[in-house]
């Protein structure tokens, strides 16, 4: 087979413990999944959950113990972080149930989903789709993978970002307005999950904006913690 042009690298993430690397098929990210963040965002209860993509290189993958730069993004004035838990799809399926969504789990990672805030207002006042605001270049770095079975309780894992050292957003991964294995059901309802997808799982309140020079460092606990710079 043959290509007018040379085909990108397959987009990929490393893997805690081992030489081999997580190759990125899709990127699904969940809105308003944590109670607070959506009282925050103006909106209240348990509402059904709903999805939007980040492009599959839009990621920024970084190695434990090593610090990633993302570009202070074009367009924007008002550059927001949410810190999230990330699960690593290893085996597919469609119309997952809940009680079978772990047999579905290869890892989980630490990640942030970079918003163009303003953008993304605009949009929405607009009516309009607001792609422009989530799925732009850099916007979805993420840490290591951690396979499951060494990643521990991550249903009641502590999560936060820090931003100059200082707390920005803390809260547990047992406040998700939608669980993992929910997330799942849902997500795979509308969509046939496949092996290299990442789910984006939601962020909890706090969500605040960066500036050129800042660094943010986020983590979860029991997985590797994922330190980005903006440039």
């Amino acid at each position: 087979m043959s290509f007018v042009f040379t085909p990108p690298p397959a987009v990929s993430v490393p893997v805690v413990g081992t030489a081999e690397r997580f190759p990125v098929r899709r990127i699904y990210c969940v809105g308003r999944n944590y109670e607070e963040h959506a009282k925050e965002m103006g909106f209240t209860g348990r509402e059904p959950p709903f999805f939007f993509l980040k492009p599959a290189d839009a990621i920024v993958a970084v190695d434990a113990g090593t610090t990633g730069t993302i570009p202070y993004p074009s367009l924007t004035k008002n550059l927001h972080h949410e810190i999230e838990l990330v699960v690593a799809i290893g085996t597919g399926g469609k119309n997952i149930a809940a009680a079978d969504a772990t047999k579905h789990i290869y890892g989980y990672a630490v990640g942030l989903d970079m918003t163009r805030r303003d953008l993304q207002g605009e949009m929405k006042k607009a009516g309009r789709p607001w792609c422009i605001g989530k799925g732009f270049d850099h916007s979805a770095p993420i840490g290591p993978i951690t396979r499951a079975a060494q990643a521990g309780d991550v249903n009641n894992a502590e999560l936060y970002v820090q931003v100059g050292g200082k707390d920005r957003q803390r809260s547990n991964v047992s406040k998700l307005i939608w669980n993992i294995a929910e997330t799942i059901e849902h997500l795979s309802a509308a969509w046939e999950l496949q092996p290299g997808d990442l789910i984006y799982t939601g962020t909890p309140e706090g969500v605040a904006a960066v500036v050129s020079g800042d660094t943010m460092v986020g983590g979860v606990a029991g997985l590797e913690t994922l330190t980005i710079r903006v440039a």
